[in-house]
């Protein structure tokens, strides 16, 4: 209900604000808002990418020749973090800066379109938020997640249940963490809080790093539901597999 309310007033806001690109600050013509189709296309992947490990790959597959032999959760971004959306992104988590936030959304479920019309992605019976524990939502007063799979939902007529997932261990903050660290501080942070009727699910989150976070949640999830992806607005893929 927070994140709810939060968007309402967002929305209301967002009508009477001045649209200009967040990126290179030229008016933008609605209805796009916050980030100029320019800017935006530039920071779209220019080529199919692995969605197990982020790797640039120039057939259209689903896996890398690596990741293929052991089938990784399928990552699914419309771009990488190491772009100029890596200072829109923690603008939306951190800052309440949710101008761009419409156009990322609207990328990545382009990006879903793409892999599904290719037969690389099955669609999800559900959409399921990557919760904050209850005292970090507080003090922050929305969760981000909850806001691109609420704008997800909508965009792609998949439902979303905000219910069944629980975050029970008010962690520190990743974004410091080495992988070990990460998953370490992940043990035993989630849990259901029903038994859980999906086969099908589809994490939502910001930012994928080291899938640390979506691992520890499909530990949870897996005894029930066999086919779990993570969809994200960037991908903070291992900067080797840029090169």
């Amino acid at each position: 209900m927070v994140s709810r309310n939060f968007a309402v007033r967002w929305t209301q806001l967002a009508n009477i604000l001045p649209n200009r690109c967040l990126l290179c600050h030229q008016t933008i013509a609605s209805p796009q808002r916050g980030v100029c189709h320019a800017c935006l296309a530039s920071c779209l992947y220019q080529t199919e990418i692995c969605l197990g490990c982020g790797k640039p790959i120039y057939v259209l597959a689903e896996y890398c020749g690596h990741c293929v032999k052991h089938r990784p959760i399928s990552v699914v971004a419309p771009a990488s973090y190491h772009t100029m959306l890596g200072q829109l992104i923690p603008a939306i988590k951190y800052q309440a800066q949710f101008a761009a936030l419409p156009a990322l959304v609207e990328a990545l479920a382009k990006r879903i379109e793409h892999l599904c019309q290719n037969e690389l992605l099955t669609l999800p019976q559900v959409l399921i938020p990557v919760p904050l524990h209850r005292q970090r939502l507080i003090a922050r007063g929305y969760n981000q997640a909850w806001l691109i799979a609420d704008a997800l939902s909508k965009r792609l007529q998949i439902p979303m249940d905000d219910q069944l997932l629980l975050r029970v261990a008010h962690t520190p903050a990743q974004a410091q963490l080495s992988g070990k660290q990460r998953r370490q501080n992940l043990a035993d942070a989630f849990a259901l809080r029903r038994a859980s009727p999906y086969q099908r699910i589809a994490l939502i989150d910001d930012v994928v790093t080291t899938g640390s976070t979506i691992d520890a949640i499909a530990r949870v999830l897996s005894p029930s539901a066999p086919h779990i992806q993570a969809w994200c607005l960037a991908r903070a893929e291992a900067p080797a597999l840029k090169e």
